[in-house]
């Protein structure tokens, strides 16, 4: 198996060149404003898997992904001559929903937030059903008859040593 710093290092390559070859290379009218955020390769550098981000509705980003399909040849080609390898790596190309997990995210906590303002404003009127102390104390009482001894006076027991 590869070294995984050598994997990281590829993959890091592999983001590079795909996001200078769609900037620069590619000329394909459906291509939208696409963003190459990460590149994953495998350990044996034979596959690699290449997220990206797309500004706009759901059809530009499916003509984003049509326009990442008809171009895999040429960036596969070229990310293979760029890295030196002897097998170029299948690109596949991932759709990353950032945008939307970080909206879910966020409504989550907000609903999480409500929640808890509910619990504290229900706390906050709250009362015990019982006693404050539910556990009944035995409360000492100084007019023991046993303590007249000075032994029985101190914290220990009255073990001198």
């Amino acid at each position: 198996m590869s070294d995984p710093a050598k994997v990281r290092r590829h993959a890091e390559r592999v983001r590079e060149l795909v996001a200078s070859v769609v900037r620069s290379q590619i000329k394909d009218p459906r291509l939208g404003m696409i963003t190459i955020t990460d590149a994953r390769i495998t350990a044996d550098l034979r596959d690699a898997t290449v997220f990206y981000t797309v500004l706009g509705d759901a059809a530009a980003q499916a003509s984003t992904a049509a326009a990442l399909e008809s171009a895999k040849g040429m960036l596969r080609s070229t990310v293979g001559k760029a890295l030196g390898l002897r097998h170029s790596p299948t690109l596949t190309f991932v759709l990353d929903d950032v945008q939307n997990q970080v909206k879910h995210i966020d409504d989550l906590l907000t609903a999480a937030r409500s929640a808890d303002a509910e619990v504290q404003r229900l706390a906050a009127k709250a009362a015990y059903a019982g006693d404050a102390q539910p556990y009944r104390v035995e409360e000492d009482d100084d007019s023991d008859v046993e303590g007249d001894s000075p032994a029985d006076d101190e914290p220990h027991g009255g073990d001198r040593r």
